[in-house]
């Protein structure tokens, strides 16, 4: 077979159409130069979008320097995006996780794929590597432009693209981004003692990345037969694995295989990634289908936030009351786990912020967005304990919630839960 010969990245803008939708992977998944070169046409483009979510890399169209040639659309903010939303010069979306597949493909005009892959294998095919996220959905519907990159993992699952089904590809040589595990102090691993204490044997789990959750993974090294099923896999899942506490033999979807749809952690992560058959990258809108995830059995899915008040919302995108980040798949995950039998959610937070105020309040602050409705709500953990909320009343959640505060705010917390009449 005679296999699509690479090109330089400056191919791609021959492929971009005035109103085009330019459709990018989550973190490593980003085309660097392939993104280099569309921006350096970016006067000669007309009304491109570019729709991406936590963006890792700081460009000068971010900043409104090519409005209206060359804008972007965020659905989760990082670090690099942040300031740029705050200064106005790019939008955002709010959207559960598994709906951007949809969301994007509702959008009118011509659509474009540009991502990051493996290098071709002798086959003819790449993997879009350490993602599948909203992008893996469009292959075989939309044109794609890849970057392919040796650093770039070769991964399984519904991620693989043929050269030939492309409209081009170039090939680069860039290390990936690195993020460390953060490390849990001891407010960290008392809340996760809390949660692991209710992870049962043969559990499947969902857990995303940050101080907390690294520290429930390492307390997870005495559980047996667990699976993982999550949006986002890194660092702390490996040794689960290699141990053989995750083996995934109790799932109903994909047993024996760790299902995630984008990776994002250290080097070690990314080789442990490479052509290992025992991990899926599949589409977001599969992975984080509360419907799909209502199936499993003994689910448990383990979620930040960043303030609850007293009935049980979840305000966890934004921070006294300015957006921080997006609603991602917590949503998805925390109804998911609703519909599984024997399913639980939890919901962590250390109880009280940096400058020693209160996470657990009576109302959220003006301008925060609640992530996760109190309906949906099942368990809150800081490290003073857990609130069960599912099916409790009002006055009981007000009493859980004011029970795992911090004991300098439970006090004031009780009469504000009067005035509001909560108890």
């Amino acid at each position: 077979m005679t296999v699509l010969a690479p090109t330089t990245p400056d191919a791609v803008v021959r492929a971009i159409e005035p109103g085009s939708t330019v459709i990018v992977p989550i973190a490593n998944g980003e085309p660097v130069d392939v993104l280099d070169a569309i921006e350096a046409h970016a006067p000669r483009l007309e009304a491109v979008t570019i729709h991406q979510m936590h963006s890792l890399h700081d460009r000068p169209y971010l900043h409104g320097a090519h409005r209206g040639h060359l804008d972007h659309v965020s659905y989760f903010l990082s670090e690099i995006t942040r300031p740029a939303f705050h200064a106005g010069t790019i939008d955002l979306v709010p959207a559960h996780f598994s709906e951007v597949p949809t969301l994007l493909a509702r959008r009118p005009g011509p659509k474009l794929v540009v991502a990051a892959c493996s290098m071709p294998d002798r086959h003819g095919y790449v993997s879009l590597g350490t993602n599948a996220d909203y992008t893996a959905s469009f292959i075989g519907r939309v044109p794609f432009f890849v970057e392919a990159n040796p650093h770039m993992p070769r991964t399984f699952g519904r991620n693989q693209i043929h050269l030939n089904q492309t409209i081009g590809w170039t090939q680069v040589e860039r290390p990936l981004f690195e993020v460390p595990p953060a490390q849990p102090d001891d407010v960290d691993c008392r809340i996760a003692h809390f949660v692991v204490a209710r992870i049962p044997d043969g559990a499947t789990i969902q857990v995303g990345i940050g101080r907390i959750p690294n520290a429930i993974l390492r307390f997870l090294a005495d559980r047996r037969d667990l699976g993982i099923h999550t949006e986002l896999l890194s660092d702390g899942a490996v040794d689960l694995i290699e141990s053989g506490v995750v083996n995934g033999v109790h799932k109903h979807r994909r047993p024996g295989k760790v299902v995630t749809t984008f990776c994002l952690g250290t080097q070690r992560l990314y080789d442990f990634l490479h052509e290992n058959p025992v991990v899926e990258l599949l589409p977001v809108d599969w992975v984080n289908d509360p419907r799909i995830i209502g199936t499993e059995p003994n689910f448990v899915s383990i979620n930040a936030t960043t303030e609850v008040d007293l009935l049980g919302q979840c305000a966890s995108e934004t921070i006294a009351g300015k957006y921080w980040s997006g609603s991602g798949g917590q949503a998805d995950f925390a109804r998911g786990a609703m519909f599984a039998e024997n399913g639980r959610a939890f919901i962590v937070l250390r109880s009280t912020a940096s400058t020693g105020r209160s996470r657990i309040v009576a109302r959220l602050t003006p301008g925060s967005v609640v992530t996760t409705v109190k309906n949906t709500v099942d368990h809150v953990v800081t490290e003073h304990g857990i609130a069960s909320l599912r099916g409790r009343s009002v006055r009981e959640r007000t009493r859980a919630l004011i029970a795992i505060a911090d004991p300098s705010s439970r006090e004031r917390l009780e009469r504000d839960a009067l005035e509001l009449g909560y108890l």
